[in-house]
């Protein structure tokens, strides 16, 4: 379920523009979803081997070229699909956990 969930949210972090992933690692952070890089790069790898982001190879004055990633038009489909089962999933849990029993 988690890894569903920082897909979502790696997802529309990207989707806000071009991303550097210790950007995504610092907002996800900022929010107290804690992920760690042996955990974020290799969902990087997967969300673009399935054709949801691309990558572009940027200098940096600190250090070696940076790879920074950006949404697909499949990735921007897919985001909103993601969004909508969401929105779908805490609905229905609201309303479990709204209803009382009747003794």
């Amino acid at each position: 379920m988690r890894k569903g969930i920082l897909e979502l949210c790696v997802l529309n972090i990207v989707s806000k523009g071009e991303v550097y992933p210790s950007d995504i690692m610092k907002e996800l952070k900022d929010v107290q979803l804690i992920v760690v890089e042996g955990t974020l790069y290799p969902l990087l790898t997967r969300l673009k081997n399935a054709e949801l982001l691309n990558y572009t190879w940027k200098e940096s004055q600190s250090g070696p070229p940076r790879k920074y990633f950006t949404l697909t038009e499949p990735g921007d489909q897919f985001l909103k699909e993601l969004k909508q089962n969401w929105k779908d999933l805490n609905n229905a849990v609201n309303k479990i956990i709204k209803t009382k029993k009747s003794v």
